[in-house]
């Protein structure tokens, strides 16, 4: 039977999550709370549930990663990239930005895809982690064109470990610029990992793999000791991967 949290429950020990049918649930209910939220990422916990459900704690085995060190850029992408940084040096179309639209992303995350309905991410969640944004955890990579949102991503930071949550792109390849941006931003800031949480062949072919729980939070009660990025400038240029 799953654990269910008070607003004043402890999380279980993660050696509880399930293996048989729902692989990885922890518990249920609490609420998303900033405090809840990153009591839960100090534990490698995330939530993850849909409109109609009780909120459901996740600690995934394996945890799917992305190392900065092995973040892959395509040929293709590289070639964008270089433009979108000659744009951003020559005051042109495009721009990548930190923190300037920390909900206008969350809120493109949310809406519906080509290919499906909308993502999990309901208002509950925009107003956890907005709570969290406000406390200087939460963060986004934003690609703007001609003063549009036109991709972006956004997670969380705590010490010098990164939990990536979402992306979405409204122009190609728009999520996989702002990433790129991200990861060259975090790396060169001692991040060495990224959590992506769940298994896709999409992460895998950015470079991500799955490594074991236990590896995962062994990085993870490490990397949070770590001092905290306090350089999130809003509207700063940044230095895309080379």
């Amino acid at each position: 039977m799953i654990p269910w949290l008070e607003s004043h429950s402890p999380f279980p020990d993660v050696s509880e999550a399930l293996t048989l049918d729902a692989p990885g649930l922890l518990a249920a209910g609490a609420d998303l709370s900033p405090q809840r939220l990153l009591a839960a990422y100090q534990r490698g916990i995330f939530p993850w549930f849909s409109e109609g459900q009780p909120i459901l704690w996740w600690s995934t085995d394996p945890r799917m990663v992305l190392m900065t060190a092995q973040f892959k850029v395509s040929d293709s992408l590289r070639k964008t990239l270089r433009k979108v940084e000659r744009s951003m040096r020559d005051g042109g179309r495009y721009q990548v930005r930190f923190d300037t639209a920390f909900e206008d992303v969350m809120r493109a995350c949310a809406a519906p895809r080509k290919d499906g309905p909308g993502t999990w991410i309901s208002e509950d969640i925009i107003n956890g982690y907005t709570g969290l944004y406000a406390l200087g955890y939460a963060h986004s990579a934003e690609l703007w064109r001609d003063g549009e949102l036109v991709g972006g991503a956004y997670g969380v930071c705590i010490g010098r470990m990164f939990y990536g949550e979402s992306m979405f792109a409204r122009v190609t390849d728009g999520s996989k610029i702002a990433l790129a941006f991200l990861v060259d931003f975090l790396r060169e800031r001692g991040v060495a990992m990224i959590d992506c949480q769940q298994e896709t062949s999409h992460l895998a072919s950015l470079g991500a793999a799955p490594i074991s729980r236990a590896a995962f939070l062994e990085h993870v009660d490490a990397a949070i000791r770590q001092p905290a990025i306090v350089d999130w400038t809003p509207g700063a240029g940044l230095r895309g991967t080379q």
